[in-house]
C-alpha cells in the first residue's frame, strides 16, 4: 500500500464495495472494520479517515442504496402515462426492489442497543423517499383530475402501510407468486380514490 501513491477516491470506492458485500453476507453485528479492512486491503486507519466508524459507513451505505431505489423508480416512471398505471407499476416496484442485500443489516442495527440513537433515526428517515414517491403519483393524479380531491396525506400512509405490511411475505414467499397480491392491493386501493370507479 505504502509502495503506490494513494487514490483518494478508488480507497474509498474500494472500502464501499467491499463493506457491502461483508454487511450483506454477515450482517451488521457480524462485520466488524478489521473484516472490511481485510477483504479491501484498506488499513483500519484509512477506512476511520473515509468513515468515522462502521455504524456510519453502514448509513451511508444503506442511503445509496435507498438511492438506487428511487433512480430505478423515475427511470421505470417515464414508462407509465397515466397515475393509476404508475400505482400499479410502484407495487410492482416495491414487491421486487424490497429485499436489498442491506435490509437484515439495517434491521441489526435498528435493534442494536449500542446503536447511536442519531443512526437509528437516519435509518428510519430512509422511509421518507418511498413516502415521497407515493405522495407524488396520488398528488398528480388529484392534478390530473385522474383522481377525487381527499387528503393526500392520509392516502400516503395508508399506501406506504398496506405495501410495506406485504413486503414482510417476501421473506417467506417466492416473489413472482406475489404479484397478483400487491396488484389486487392497488385495485382496492383505487376504488376508493379513482374517478368513476377501476
Amino acid at each position: 500500500m505504502s509502495k503506490r501513491r494513494y487514490d483518494s477516491d478508488k480507497a474509498k470506492i474500494e472500502i464501499i464495495k467491499h463493506a457491502i458485500q461483508l454487511f450483506s453476507q454477515h450482517g451488521y453485528n457480524q462485520t466488524s472494520v478489521g473484516d472490511i479492512s481485510k477483504a479491501s486491503g484498506y488499513s483500519k486507519g484509512h477506512i476511520y479517515y473515509h468513515f468515522e466508524n462502521k455504524e456510519k459507513l453502514f448509513v451511508l451505505l444503506a442511503q445509496q442504496s435507498m438511492k438506487n431505489w428511487h433512480d430505478k423508480w423515475l427511470q421505470q416512471e417515464s414508462s407509465y402515462t397515466t397515475s393509476t398505471d404508475k400505482l400499479y407499476g410502484m407495487a410492482m416496484h416495491v414487491l421486487y426492489e424490497y429485499q436489498t442485500p442491506l435490509l437484515k443489516s439495517g434491521q441489526e442495527l435498528a435493534s442494536n442497543p449500542k446503536s447511536s440513537p442519531d443512526s437509528i433515526q437516519q435509518l428510519y428517515n430512509l422511509a421518507i423517499t418511498p413516502m415521497n414517491a407515493y405522495r407524488a403519483i396520488l398528488q398528480e393524479g388529484i392534478d390530473q383530475n385522474e383522481f377525487v380531491h381527499g387528503n393526500v396525506d392520509t392516502w400516503t400512509v395508508l399506501l406506504g402501510t398496506w405495501l410495506g405490511g406485504l413486503c414482510q411475505l417476501t421473506n417467506t414467499h417466492n416473489l413472482k407468486s406475489l404479484e397478483p397480491l400487491f396488484q389486487q392491493a392497488i385495485t382496492i386501493f383505487l376504488k376508493e380514490i379513482k374517478k368513476g370507479g377501476v
